[in-house]
């Protein structure tokens, strides 16, 4: 299938598309052009489904650890499966990592407390949130994919071009 060059030499373009799938899948809707939106939305889509087909593939580990006591103590992980560990590499080279934003009138403190175990806010986001809300939308329908909507805006004022709103279902 052939892609779009949107007037851009690769290396841009690729950064470009790579910009706006990471905001559009971290804000939920971005506004660019529909030629942009149609390319973002066919990259958007692949990426959630591959959080889909693999966010429940996880691994629980008992490991024997010694307390300040002496005694050994088993505790258990929960880590992920060979396959959601390559689809979250897969999703980190695809997308920028963008990082949680500080919350009106927090602390330094408490912002750093708050975000201390999540190193890949967008990734995390991906697994925890949109996978099991679009699968169980996949398993309601009986169908996949028709995660994202294209809603086009009219020309743009200056060089009129075509513009678009793309957002998540």
């Amino acid at each position: 299938m052939n892609q779009r060059k949107l007037g851009r030499p690769t290396d841009q373009r690729m950064a470009m598309l790579k910009n706006q799938v990471s905001d559009l899948l971290w804000y939920g809707k971005i506004e660019t052009t529909s030629d942009r939106a149609k390319e973002v939305s066919r990259m958007a889509e692949k990426l959630l489904t591959i959080a889909i087909n693999n966010y429940d593939d996880t691994v629980e580990v008992v490991k024997e650890k010694v307390n300040l006591k002496n005694e050994k103590v088993s505790v258990k992980f929960i880590n992920d499966g060979p396959k959601k560990l390559a689809a979250r590499r897969k999703l980190m080279a695809e997308l920028y990592d963008l990082q949680e934003p500080k919350a009106a009138k927090e602390s330094k403190s408490k912002y750093a407390a708050r975000t201390k175990d999540i190193k890949h806010p967008l990734v995390e986001k991906l697994f925890n949130e949109y996978a099991p809300r679009y699968k169980a939308r996949n398993d309601k329908q009986t169908q996949g994919g028709g995660y994202t909507r294209i809603l086009k805006l009219g020309e743009r004022k200056g060089d009129a071009a075509e513009m678009a709103i793309i957002e998540l279902v």
